[in-house]
């Protein structure tokens, strides 16, 4: 696989499009024995219009005269704030559990009505595992799930613990130590949102094989490309890799490190993709290296909890709070997903690395070695998930998954790196297109999208020619 050296910025997209694109030197696929950690370049400045904020406010223990007071209840109200989109409540203790129930409610910004009190998911279980260089970082907080509100300038929050125990009276639990309101605002679309949301910005090589399926993160920030084209005919694998010149095996290797190669391969058509520009992510926020896991073994479903209270336009903002809020309120190194699929359809890159790598993400606590992650914007608890977002996640399940010569329909056998469902070492045999809910006791991803999982299974294996 060859690189890319540059000697200059200054370069047209058309002319670096004509050389094999590859990830930094150095951002390479993993050695088998272990997951890996790849050195990116100088993360480029956050395009202008987009810088974001976020602003935490402390809890205080509510008054009994306060809305929503109980024994041991926190809160906070906030009016004329700087305006903000989502919110989530965060704690010192990331192993500590938020046993309660949080609500708020918001002011449309510029508006004098209130939206009616909404739940905030009190788990947020899309994390890192626990025993991670991820989930150990001393910027880890426990965090509850991010809730997008649209545009306000004005929230109140209460937060009641649970009753512990049964009887006439019964106590109340402790809420965690050190619990913050997040206020995140992700900034203006910029010109690179817009043209993606247009369809701009997704040059192709001249020879036409789609060689940008391996562009990614920084390097698709620094080349201007925001859109990588669907491709609508089973992919070759080398359509989605480097560079052909290298020598490479005729078969597919199932739960290999490098995409199978075979000409008979089952890879489905590429989907369009949305790249980490494409949707304004400011990669200086992010860790600055890259992790990669040894293969894609298996793909888990989620809904990000977010509501479902958002338009299409505002979809590349939702992204973009909640990569702020994973990052910057939670302490991850990058946002949790692999990709994103919001109400349309459309398929965005998630945690930076690249699109067909096998990159580590921060999505099912316990597995996240070897699998990924995806995400459908929104909560599908009670509602039933967009058709075409189910027609996506087969789509995207069955290209990458295709890559890495695995078939949708089977189950494959995984490691556990400890979770409530398996415990630290256990080897669990999952559906290889698996709900959260499969590695992990947690509703997610909610029971109308879980129920569409079956579908996604066909759907995925013959869109591979299965």
């Amino acid at each position: 696989m060859r690189a890319i050296l540059a000697t200059s910025i200054a370069v047209t997209c058309t002319a670096a499009l004509t050389l094999p694109l590859a990830l930094p030197a150095g951002a390479t696929a993993p050695e088998r024995t272990a997951a890996s950690t790849a050195r990116a370049p100088s993360a480029p400045a956050a395009p202008e219009g987009i810088p974001g904020t976020t602003r935490s406010l402390p809890l205080r223990p509510l008054r009994p005269s306060d809305r929503g007071a109980a024994t041991g209840a926190q809160g906070l109200a906030a009016y004329g704030v700087a305006p903000f989109s989502l919110v989530g409540v965060v704690w010192d203790d990331p192993a500590a559990a938020l046993d309660g129930r949080a609500q708020v409610r918001t002011r449309p910004a510029g508006g004098t009505g209130w939206s009616g009190w909404q739940d905030i998911q009190a788990h947020d279980d899309d994390a890192p595992d626990p025993r991670s260089s991820e989930g150990h970082g001393g910027s880890v907080r426990g965090s509850t799930a991010p809730l997008w509100v649209g545009p306000s300038d004005a929230v109140e929050l209460r937060v009641v613990p649970e009753r512990d125990g049964a009887g006439r009276a019964p106590a109340r639990r402790a809420l965690p130590a050190g619990m913050h309101l997040e206020l995140v605002d992700p900034g203006e679309d910029s010109t690179q949102v817009r043209a993606a949301r247009a369809g701009e910005g997704q040059p192709k090589p001249p020879d036409g094989t789609g060689t940008l399926a391996s562009v990614g993160s920084a390097l698709g920030s620094l080349l201007g490309v925001f859109r990588i084209p669907a491709v609508n005919t089973p992919t070759r694998p080398r359509d989605d890799g480097d560079d052909t010149s290298e020598s490479r095996p005729s078969t597919p290797r199932p739960g290999t490190s490098q995409p199978s190669t075979g000409s008979r391969s089952h890879v489905g058509p590429r989907p369009a993709i949305v790249t980490r520009a494409g949707w304004g992510a400011d990669e200086k926020l992010r860790e600055r290296n890259f992790a990669y896991t040894r293969t894609v073994k298996a793909a888990f479903l989620h809904h990000s909890a977010t509501g479902n209270n958002y338009t299409c336009r505002q979809a590349p903002s939702v992204l973009r709070s909640i990569y702020r809020y994973h990052v910057k309120s939670s302490g991850w190194r990058d946002l949790g997903y692999n990709f994103l699929v919001d109400k349309c359809g459309t398929v965005y890159e998630g945690r930076a690395g690249g699109v067909t790598k096998p990159v580590k993400g921060a999505h099912t606590r316990g597995f996240n070695e070897n699998t990924m992650g995806i995400a459908v914007l929104g909560t599908f608890e009670n509602a039933n998930p967009p058709t075409s977002a189910v027609s996506a996640v087969a789509r995207l399940t069955a290209w990458k998954l295709g890559l890495y010569g695995m078939d949708p329909r089977t189950t494959t056998s995984l490691v556990s790196g400890g979770g409530n469902r398996y415990k630290k070492g256990t080897r669990a045999r999952l559906h290889v297109i698996s709900g959260h809910r499969d590695g992990f006791s947690t509703e997610c991803p909610g029971d109308h999208l879980y129920g569409k999982l079956g579908s996604v299974r066909s759907s995925a294996a013959r869109l591979q020619g299965r």
